[in-house]
């Protein structure tokens, strides 16, 4: 037997502060897949993939991020050794170039954009709080057996423009990015952590994504999403 067969990627969360990491590692533990969370480059550098989730305001995300030194070693890991990525709610926003929540503030810059608030109107409450259906892209690896009218769950008050990197898009007052991929780089607005059996699926194709790199698949998980 072909023991690369049985590989399971290593998953580091990053913590800088910005909230839900234990939500998302218990996802993970529930399709069998051990993810640890931390805030040292070491950690990242040991990782087979890094999940950067995050809830709250884009500015002191990003200056979490500086104070703890993690955007050069994010940059290094993401972009340089092209180590799959995650990036879920706030976590995709900080992406962009950058932001005019609370002032403009500039982003990693990974893609192309910036992030604008949501336009209120009349029944339209914000923050966008809810279940969406995406109109996405079924070539994408991340939407593997998932049904094109499959919704997640959104939680923010700022969105991505669509753009090049957009590979599924929603609508809320405006159409806009709902999920992206820039090669290794994935990144969602919902959160597939409180997204039930969609969002597992999701996570569960993340985690054969990263294992295909690797010549392998990964055992299924006792839940078979």
């Amino acid at each position: 037997m072909n023991e690369s067969r049985n590989f399971t990627p290593t998953i580091c969360i990053v913590d800088y502060g910005m909230g839900n990491v234990a939500s998302v590692r218990n996802a993970f533990a529930f399709l069998g897949v051990e993810a640890t969370i931390s805030e040292t480059a070491n950690d990242l550098a040991q990782a087979d993939a890094i999940i950067l989730p995050g809830v709250g305001a884009f500015g002191e995300a990003m200056a979490n991020l500086t104070a703890r030194d993690l955007v050069a070693p994010l940059s290094d890991q993401i972009r340089d050794q092209r180590k799959p990525f995650l990036g879920i709610c706030l976590g995709m926003q900080l992406l962009a170039e950058e932001s005019c929540e609370m002032g403009n503030t500039r982003g990693l810059g990974w893609v192309p954009g910036s992030i604008q608030a949501l336009p209120p109107g009349p029944g339209r409450h914000i923050p966008h709080v809810g279940w969406s259906e995406i109109d996405f892209d079924p070539k994408d690896p991340l939407f593997a057996r998932i049904p094109e009218d499959g919704c997640f769950f959104f939680d923010h008050s700022y969105y991505l423009d669509i753009g090049a990197h957009t590979t599924g898009a929603t609508e809320y007052g405006a159409s806009f990015t709902a999920v992206l991929r820039a090669d290794n780089i994935f990144a969602t607005q919902f959160h597939p952590e409180k997204s039930q059996r969609n969002g597992l699926k999701l996570l569960r194709n993340f985690v054969n994504y990263c294992a295909a790199r690797h010549g392998a698949e990964p055992a299924r998980d006792a839940a078979h999403v």
